[in-house]
């Protein structure tokens, strides 16, 4: 029960209430009904008996048809002296005649025979004589039944429309909380003052809705100050990291073979792909990524970002490719990012050699590793999202998050491809015709 709909208990539950009404209704109908016609039949019984009485003429106590109604006069031994309808045989026995003689007044309902139904005697003193008269109760008991009847029948139809009536009020109560629900499905933390439509009524659902937005704008506050705070240190992340970058590489080509010095150089890398990715990340949440779209050749992307890990693909013995062609609608600058993230990822997580793939409407980045843990895939492109590899390795959680926001930011999507090794594919925009593919070739490599 408490699984189903709560518009559906409330109806429910009105349906059980509306049920145990009628029935308690019917019940005290019955009663009543049933108390008014015996006090009827008793006081024409009672009427007739008198009129016996006091005529000493069965006649006058026999009304209606002989089936229906009859009327005896007994003497003191019990023998009928006079009779209208009903039985030749006195219908009293001795002891009651005896009770009946004594001056109390009998109420009987017993068979009679040739009287249809069960009829209601009374019997009472007139001098010496016994007056008994009789009425069938079969007009009483088809009324009677006739109301149980009305009440089987009315009373589930009843209960029906009583429901259905039940569930539109129990849906119209609800419309606002549904419009709530549907509102905050829509409402994003970075999407500016969007708020739950709180119903005219100043009521519980009210209170319910500005309760949620007061909650929502502590919320919005509290992410709007950390997105400050995620902007402020990519930028300033970006200078000081730069600055070591350039001090590392200058001591490396003065031919200081330090393998600290290259350590240190790569973990520049990657301090300074965390400030850029947290700017995204803080740029996105305010849903200003800015893009500058323009006719992008896929290969001699992908050949710049070869050129860019060629080094220290080189130091790690692996080897990266650059195949295929096709021109796409993009930001070249941004799309740089998104493979480079998916290329470092291959680097660090990866295996084997790294193929970097241009076709009409997509560029893809592949290893030959071990892929992605099943547990992980659907949630990789979460942000922050770690498999227990990544931790041991330095991850941020970041890069594949990246990819997503840059790749949704141009209308695209970004998605893992399954088979062997680990794949991620971004699909974008494709502009029809050929552009020149890098240096005169579709397929290019670099190697250790």
């Amino acid at each position: 029960m408490s699984r189903l709909p709560i518009r559906v208990r409330l109806t429910a539950a009105f349906a059980a209430a509306m049920l145990i009404v009628l029935a308690a209704t019917g019940l005290f109908v019955y009663l009543r009904l049933e108390s008014d016609l015996d006090e009827t039949v008793t006081g024409a019984l009672t009427s007739r008996a008198a009129a016996v009485a006091s005529t000493h003429d069965a006649a006058a106590g026999a009304i209606g048809e002989p089936e229906e109604s009859f009327a005896q006069l007994l003497d003191s031994r019990g023998r009928v002296i006079d009779r209208a309808g009903g039985p030749r045989w006195p219908v009293l026995s001795q002891a009651e005649l005896r009770r009946a003689r004594g001056g109390q007044r009998l109420l009987i309902e017993r068979y009679v025979p040739g009287v249809d139904g069960t009829p209601r005697l009374l019997a009472r003193r007139a001098g010496d004589d016994v007056v008994v008269v009789g009425q069938s109760l079969g007009d009483r008991d088809e009324t009677l039944s006739g109301l149980v009847t009305s009440f089987a029948v009315g009373g589930p139809i009843a209960v029906l429309v009583a429901s259905l009536l039940g569930y539109g009020l129990a849906t119209a109560g609800l419309r606002p909380v549904e419009a709530m629900r549907r509102r905050a499905r829509e409402v994003s933390l970075g999407g500016g003052e969007e708020r739950l439509p709180l119903p005219a009524a100043h009521d519980e659902i009210r209170r319910l809705g500005e309760t949620l937005n007061e909650m929502l704008e502590r919320l919005s506050g509290s992410f709007e100050r950390e997105r400050r705070f995620a902007a402020d240190a990519s930028h300033e992340l970006r200078t000081p990291v730069a600055v070591i970058k350039t001090e590392l590489e200058g001591a490396l080509r003065a031919g200081r073979d330090d393998p600290g010095l290259a350590a240190a150089a790569e973990e520049c890398d990657r301090l300074a792909q965390l400030a850029e990715d947290l700017l995204v990340v803080a740029r996105s949440g305010e849903g200003e990524l800015p893009l500058r779209r323009e006719p992008v050749d896929a290969a001699e992307l992908l050949g710049h970002v070869r050129e860019r890990f060629a080094e220290r693909a080189a130091r790690a013995g692996r080897a990266l490719r650059v195949e295929g062609s096709g021109r796409l609608d993009a930001d070249p600058l941004r799309l740089e990012q998104a493979v480079g993230n998916l290329v470092d990822n291959a680097l660090r997580h990866g295996g084997g050699e790294i193929v970097l793939h241009a076709a009409p409407g997509e560029l893809s980045v592949s290893d030959a590793g071990s892929g992605f843990a099943p547990e992980f895939a659907p949630r990789a492109f979460e942000r922050f999202a770690r498999d227990d590899g990544a931790r041991t390795r330095g991850g941020t959680g970041l890069g594949l998050s990246i990819v997503r926001t840059i790749a949704e930011a141009h209308g695209g999507s970004a998605e893992i491809v399954p088979g062997a090794g680990a794949t991620v594919r971004i699909s974008l925009r494709a502009i029809s015709g050929p552009g020149p593919s890098l240096a005169g070739q579709s397929t290019t490599e670099v190697e250790s």
